[in-house]
């Protein structure tokens, strides 16, 4: 079931890299029902049937719920991810408005990982 999820997030990494630069720490694995990417070693996106998700500051969260995005829960009930938005449909089919929020993710996810 997480397998179309897994090829997604791959596909979608691979067509925004030409922004985001040497981006050959990042890999995906299975994560739940869906996919996950890594930066050296720090998950800092998922895509699941709840939607594509990224790690981010408070900042960069308020302004993506301003512009359509939700709160992640991976379950109905289950707790809001209080770091993760769930990113609006307008930005995800739009390589170009993705890719920054993807390098702000990384940058974000990976600045206390050392």
């Amino acid at each position: 079931m997480a397998e179309p999820f897994l090829r997604e997030l791959r596909s979608l990494l691979e067509r925004t890299s030409r922004s985001l630069g040497p981006a050959a720490a990042i890999e995906c694995k299975h994560f739940f029902s869906g996919a996950a990417a890594y930066a050296g070693g720090v998950i800092f996106m998922s895509l699941t049937p709840a939607g594509l998700a990224l790690k981010l500051p408070a900042e960069a969260r308020q302004q993506l719920m301003e512009a359509g995005a939700k709160p992640l829960r991976y379950f109905p009930k289950a707790p809001v991810k209080k770091e993760y938005v769930i990113l609006p449909e307008t930005i995800v089919r739009d390589d170009d408005a993705l890719a920054p929020w993807i390098e702000e993710s990384i940058r974000y996810a990976t600045a206390g990982a050392d």
